[in-house]
């Protein structure tokens, strides 16, 4: 590992995990043997991301559009996210993680929804890596429920519409108070962001990885650290402006 690898660290990085069903398929196992499989990926990437000082990961691991997916194939993540939970949450809170979920609650089964609020507020307030969980999330499902609350503080004439703007809109999203992410990874090699934090990876750099999920590990992780730490984040800018600001 070079050392200036970790010189310019992302201090959010947002993950899509991808590739579980096509690792289970390349081994003549059941997709939910692959999804099982990726639970140990994202043990390993939490473990990875704290120890390198990232402070806030989040993780893709259910999209709005996955309950197209069999019912039997949703109730056995569901039931992963489940089990996951019940294994996990004791050791996160020894090591002083958060842990956040962002999405449709609504649509999740009421009992899956309480044991993600107790660990929620379990962890709420352990001061070390901020893991957040996308699950029932979809980036355009995400910017129409910040622009309804809007609608709602307008019609309740507690804002002037003249006031909304890209601040007031951000303070909806389901990342509000949590700075935008910096380095967004895909693995699976595919590439496109799958209706994921549309708002909020505006400016993010965006590391595409042929691994897939199962198989994403430490040296891949910190193969896409590198890759951010050389790339010049210019905020429309050119890079002799960047360069002058530096030098004063």
């Amino acid at each position: 590992m070079q050392t200036d690898t970790y010189s310019k660290l992302p201090e959010h990085v947002a993950v899509i995990m991808d590739g579980n069903g096509r690792w289970a398929a390349a081994r003549s196992l059941p997709r939910h043997a692959g999804h099982r499989a990726g639970v140990k990926s994202v043990r390993r990437t939490v473990e990875t991301a704290a120890r390198r000082g990232v402070r806030h990961l989040t993780l893709f691991a259910f999209s709005s559009e996955n309950f197209q997916r069999p019912p039997d194939e949703v109730n056995k993540l569901m039931g992963l996210f489940v089990e996951a939970l019940r294994r996990e949450v004791d050791e996160l809170h020894r090591n002083n993680v958060r842990l956040q979920l962002i999405g449709a609650r609504e649509r999740l089964d009421p009992g899956l929804a309480r044991k993600i609020a107790a660990a929620e507020e379990r962890t709420r307030a352990n001061t070390g890596l901020h893991l957040i969980i996308a699950v029932a999330y979809g980036g355009r499902w995400d910017i129409v429920e910040a622009a309804r609350s809007l609608g709602r503080r307008v019609a309740e004439g507690a804002l002037d519409p003249r006031d909304i703007d890209e601040r007031a809109l951000a303070s909806q999203l389901q990342l509000a108070g949590v700075p935008d992410p910096d380095l967004l990874i895909r693995t699976g090699g595919e590439r496109r962001v799958s209706n994921f934090l549309l708002w909020n990876i505006a400016y993010a750099e965006i590391f595409f990885c042929d691994a897939l999920w199962p198989d994403f590990g430490e040296r891949e992780f910190d193969e896409a650290l590198g890759f951010y730490a050389r790339r010049q984040r210019r905020y429309g800018h050119t890079g002799e402006q960047l360069e002058a600001v530096v030098k004063c």
